[in-house]
């Protein structure tokens, strides 16, 4: 059984692999510079940027699924920021993945392949980083996750005051200052 939402188990996968994809692309690079073949070392970093582009295209598939649900309780402005930085990600994934089938190569084209591999892999580093940041924000400042929360019987309040909006946080938050005083 699938989980529900499914993409905030899925957004994890092109999070690890872009964190991890420098690692093995250092290892490949550490490999043929001790004499390994370069199409078999570098086949660990090829597959990895394969993984990478599929794990970014479903993360965007599956956020694009569930937009509309979360879209009644977040504003469009944080989301369609979320979703432009995604998209980015999966367009730059791609780049580099084709680079790094480039890194098969042998000779000149093939070494600056790998290198400008190494070089995109740290940018998507930083990429994912941002992406994985609006999305934390959609979830936990926004309120995102609200839209699949489900109220139980004994609480008739429950799904207002899940859903958490900066404006909403703001009053609770002036209030209970007020309270204190």
């Amino acid at each position: 059984m699938l989980p529900n939402p499914l993409h905030p188990a899925i957004v994890h996968f092109p999070i690890v692999l872009a964190f991890l994809f420098p690692l093995f692309i250092g290892g490949a690079l550490w490999s043929i510079r001790r004499g390994a073949a370069v199409r078999r070392a570098w086949l660990v970093p090829t597959a990895v940027a394969a993984a990478l582009v599929v794990s970014a295209w479903l993360s965007v598939q599956t956020g694009d699924a569930q937009s509309e649900r979360v879209e009644q309780v977040v504003d469009a402005t944080p989301l369609d920021a979320h979703e432009d930085l995604a998209e980015a990600f999966l367009t730059a994934s791609a780049a580099v993945a084709v680079l790094t089938t480039a890194g098969l190569l042998g000779g000149r084209s093939g070494r600056a392949a790998r290198v400008l591999t190494g070089v995109g892999s740290l940018a998507l580093a930083g990429l994912v980083v941002r992406v994985g940041h609006t999305g934390g924000e959609l979830v936990y400042r926004h309120g995102a996750a609200s839209a699949y929360a489900v109220p139980t019987s004994n609480d008739s309040n429950h799904t207002a005051a899940l859903i958490v909006t900066p404006a909403r946080d703001h009053q609770r938050r002036a209030a209970s200052t007020s309270d204190k005083q």
